[in-house]
């Protein structure tokens, strides 16, 4: 997709706020073919530059511009082995979350996604970053969850939503999407309870697999969390390639640590304002 800004330029990313999105390469294309075409449109739209997210096999790229971690759970097995793989400190807080008396819900509703995005807001701002619009997950709803390919898991105690999910799935394959929770109330252990419920769902469905998406890294408390989760770890790899001198591109986002300072200091509602103005021009 082509992704065109007059702040960040214009530019071609397989797919924009995705985690993963490797070529389809059907038989009779390689790499030189799908180098081919992609240059050629390239040139033709004036990108600054193509990002493949995965693909490692149909590219000519000699190294990754940026790499993350990703985690499998196979949902075949069975809920009493699922459980039983889990690491203790999981299977504790979901006996925990059970015992507090928190409803938790898999549900479709536009009400639930709402409810999801106030958390979402206080989740971003604990780190450090501005909330995507709440347009660009009420467009998720319509297009997606409404459609059958997904659902949100909403955790509450006392009506008061305090950890929620969304979860997409498609064929046999599912994507643990977003999570988000409301910090202060903690100790009831939320996020291990809708975690849990969603993989319920799935697996009451048939689904085969689920992917906690890409986590950075840096993120070490965020890899040991969907780690204890009894998943398979792998590795993302994304390659971009722009129109200039350097070719394929060794590394394209340059990590910084005053904006993450910023943005955990600002007001919700500004944060908000922030995410509505700086998310048009990222993919």
């Amino acid at each position: 997709m082509e992704v065109a800004s007059p702040f960040t330029g214009r530019r071609g990313v397989s797919m924009p706020f995705s985690d993963f999105c490797a070529p389809l390469v059907f038989d009779g294309w390689g790499q030189e073919s799908l180098m081919e075409r992609l240059l050629e449109i390239g040139r033709e739209r004036k990108w600054r530059y193509f990002e493949l997210r995965g693909g490692r096999e149909t590219l000519p790229a000699p190294a990754a511009a940026e790499k993350y971690y990703g985690h499998k759970l196979d949902l075949s097995i069975g809920m009493e082995e699922l459980f039983a793989r889990f690491q203790s400190p999981v299977r504790r807080a979901i006996r925990k979350a059970e015992k507090s008396g928190l409803a938790v819900e898999a549900t479709k509703t536009r009400k639930a996604m709402v409810d999801f995005y106030g958390l979402h807001v206080r989740t971003r701002r604990r780190h450090g970053l501005p909330p995507q619009p709440l347009t660009f997950f009420l467009n998720i709803h319509e297009a997606i969850i409404k459609t059958g390919l997904g659902f949100i898991v909403l955790a509450q105690r006392e009506t008061k939503p305090i950890a929620a999910a969304v979860f997409l799935h498609s064929g046999a394959t599912a994507l643990y999407k977003y999570g988000a929770s409301d910090e202060r109330i903690q100790e009831f252990r939320g996020n291990n309870l809708v975690m849990w419920e969603g993989i319920r769902q799935l697996a009451g469905q048939g689904l085969k697999t689920l992917h906690f998406g890409r986590t950075s890294v840096e993120n070490d408390s965020l890899r040991r969390f969907k780690l204890s989760w009894g998943t398979k770890e792998e590795i993302i790899e994304y390659f971009r390639f722009a129109f200039g001198p350097n070719m394929w591109v060794n590394s394209c986002r340059n990590a910084s640590q005053f904006h993450n300072r910023l943005f955990r200091r600002l007001p919700l509602a500004v944060n908000r304002v922030a995410g509505g103005l700086i998310y048009p021009h990222l993919d």
